[in-house]
């Protein structure tokens, strides 16, 4: 079961929030901080003294617009910790979701939250908690937040087919469905480099794993994902060309 930290400067949220954490029958504790400090000193408390002092903190729920540090601030900080908790944000402002997926935040949760809302983050947590009891994967897939019918969830990197260029805005393609995401795709194409992810059109980027099929017909080149064509532009045709030879040759 899990020992929560919820933290929040607004007194009936935060109550309302303890108050639903505490009904849920995965939370084992719910505590509540009124700021960032608090929160910061009850969670090195526990690191101070060790399993004879107070216990470790396995989730923090956090509001991020709080005078002094703000949650964002906190999460940062957490990070440097030697066992960091998990951390989840509650807040009334949509737009820090990307500033979330850039911390790790396991979930997103706007308010006024809904108890069915809150329940599913606190499974996400449940589930991640006691999966540091299993073998761990050879390296976490990294998550990105969508907006679905005005609901965070976060879509793993893995699961992403190609990604296709909005303006300034993205559309991931999974096996699932695809999702509208406001980040560049040059700025994904730097960020997933080490992930597999390769440039092919200048609207395009694509998991280079997800390739089926290299086409070239009249001097036009294309690759087939899945169910999909997508055009190769010539100056990304020999590049990934290449990519793909050394790929099948090991």
């Amino acid at each position: 079961m899990l020992r929560v930290l919820a933290v929040d400067d607004e007194e009936p949220a935060l109550g309302e929030l303890l108050y639903l954490l505490r009904a849920d029958p995965r939370v084992r504790t719910a505590e509540g901080a009124g700021d960032a400090t608090a929160a910061l000193r009850r969670i090195g408390r526990a690191l101070e003294t060790g399993p004879e002092g107070e216990e470790a903190i396995d989730v923090v729920f956090l509001d991020i617009h709080m005078p002094g540090l703000t949650g964002l601030d906190v999460a940062r900080l957490l990070a440097g910790f030697a066992r960091p908790p998990l951390v989840v944000f509650v807040t009334a402002h949509e737009g820090f979701a990307l500033q979330a997926f850039d911390l790790k935040a396991v979930d997103y949760v706007l308010k006024p939250v809904r108890r069915e809302r809150l329940a599913e983050a606190v499974r996400r947590v449940h589930d991640l908690v006691h999966a540091t009891a299993l073998p761990a994967p050879a390296a976490a897939s990294e998550q990105i937040p969508v907006e679905l019918g005005g609901i965070t969830r976060f879509v793993a990197v893995d699961d992403i087919a190609y990604v296709e260029a909005h303006g300034d805005y993205a559309r991931l393609h999974t096996d699932h469905g695809s999702h509208l995401v406001r980040i560049p795709l040059s700025t994904l194409e730097e960020r997933w480099a080490t992930r597999g992810f390769v440039r092919i059109h200048r609207s395009h980027l694509v998991a280079l794993a997800r390739i089926d099929e290299l086409r070239l017909d009249g001097g036009a080149t294309s690759v087939r994902v899945g169910d999909t064509d997508l055009a190769v532009s010539r100056r990304h045709a020999r590049p990934l060309r290449d990519l793909l030879m050394r790929r099948a040759g090991g």
